[in-house]
């Protein structure tokens, strides 16, 4: 099969012909038909992650089909269209039993440590418990983001910052992750308000519903001011030190800080302000992808319109173009929402 694969740590990645994977008892090999280009590619192309050894297929967030499937599975056919979580759980930890492989203690990714979607087929391991049916009206490109982007930022805003009507909502970042998140808060009936350096991303943001605020030095006051005291919720969908600041700092007392975005490299043990923390009893929480179960919520909330994946598409390409895309995730972006190759 054809493979986007980079041989070194920043080495430029190239287009390769390579051995179709091996399907697992228990797995699934999935013709893919889409895959996103996600920052976290670029994180694990450049060296951040430990779990990363070159040479190495990236990506993490696809659509496709069905194509081959080991013989302990039971749940799905060769032919179903599908997606996965880029968490691969195991399915019998105390977390998974738990419901919350988003956790699980002896996960693997795609993209990661294991060889990733921007190939012409994928292995998703223990296909039963990391499988999701999609339904035939989502269209593939629209679907890729469903692993990663669309998902993290569903668990991001409805569980872990368990956003209610009303409530007042900042965004820090609006690449790919932060417009779901923005859509996402817009359609749990919060105010947002959306906070980014680039004004093609603040135009988007704009579109969707979001109050845009340009990030710079006076950034933390005017989320303040325009939050009418501060955000009820914040969500750093960039990660960064300097980001996760500024979003603690723009919480009215009792706030929550969602942090979404990684924080890798330089940025990975930030100073942040935990007098503040203490003193107005906010909160801080993490969160990391979606559990295989909220995607029933999150497909409903597709199929009732109150979610429409296409605004969250920017950029399309094709498999050729990865290895430049990747390349340019070194400048900011130039365009907003997120980047899909389409296989197929």
């Amino acid at each position: 099969m054809r493979a986007v694969r980079f041989d070194a740590f920043r080495e430029r990645p190239a287009l390769v012909e390579v051995p179709d994977p091996t399907c697992p008892p228990r797995g699934a090999v999935v013709s893919v038909h889409a895959t996103g280009v996600c920052r976290s590619d670029w994180h694990a192309w450049q060296g951040h992650d430990d779990s990363v050894h070159p040479p190495h297929i990236p990506g993490h967030e696809f659509a496709g089909v069905v194509e081959q499937l080991g013989e302990e599975v039971m749940r799905f056919a060769p032919g179903e269209r599908v997606t996965a979580p880029f968490i691969l759980a195991c399915g019998r930890c105390a977390q998974c039993r738990a419901g919350a492989p988003q956790v699980c203690l002896d996960q693997h990714q795609p993209g990661f440590d294991l060889p990733g979607s921007w190939a012409e087929k994928v292995v998703v391991i223990e296909a039963d418990h990391n499988l999701v049916a999609l339904p035939d009206a989502i269209d593939m490109t629209r679907a890729a983001g469903l692993g990663c982007r669309v998902g993290t930022a569903y668990h991001a805003v409805r569980v872990q910052a368990a956003v209610a009507p009303g409530e007042q909502v900042a965004v820090f970042g609006c690449g790919g992750l932060g417009l779901a998140c923005v859509m996402v808060a817009l359609a749990a009936g919060a105010d947002v308000a959306a906070i980014d350096v680039s004004e093609h991303a603040l135009a988007a943001a704009a579109e969707l519903g979001a109050t845009p605020i340009r990030s710079d030095s006076g950034v933390v006051h005017r989320v303040r001011e325009a939050t009418g005291g501060g955000a009820h919720v914040t969500l750093d969908a960039l990660g960064s030190a300097a980001t996760a600041r500024s979003a603690i700092g723009s919480l009215r007392p009792r706030g929550r800080h969602v942090q979404v975005g990684l924080l890798l490299g330089e940025d990975a043990d930030p100073a942040l302000p935990m007098g503040r923390v203490i003193g107005q009893e906010l909160t801080i929480r993490g969160s990391h992808g979606l559990a295989v179960a909220e995607y029933r919520d999150l497909l409903a909330d597709i199929a009732n319109g109150r979610l429409d994946l296409g605004r969250t598409v920017g950029r399309l390409l094709t498999l050729e173009e990865l290895p430049a895309a990747m390349l340019a995730m070194d400048h900011p972006p130039t365009t907003a929402g997120m980047t899909v190759a389409r296989l197929r």
